[in-house]
């Protein structure tokens, strides 16, 4: 899960190497935390949030296929 999303992140940004996701252990699940550069956090939010749920919808996918729950928070 943390593999794809990095993955998906940096196919996104303009600046790859800034990108970085940390896994949490949560009380209902696992926390993903994607940080990004300031000047790609456009790029990964996308529109109306559509990029970033579309994200989020990919990553709980992967997640389910484990039997776990996954949350992302994308942070700048």
């Amino acid at each position: 899960m943390k593999e794809t999303l990095e993955i998906l992140a940096k196919s996104l940004v303009e600046n790859p190497d800034d990108v970085s996701v940390t896994m949490l252990d949560g009380d209902h699940g696992t926390i993903l935390e994607l940080r990004v550069a300031e000047s790609d956090m456009g790029k990964v939010i996308g529109k109306q949030g559509r990029i970033a749920k579309a994200i989020r919808t990919v990553v709980k996918a992967a997640a389910s296929r484990e039997n776990k729950r996954v949350v992302v928070e994308i942070i700048g």
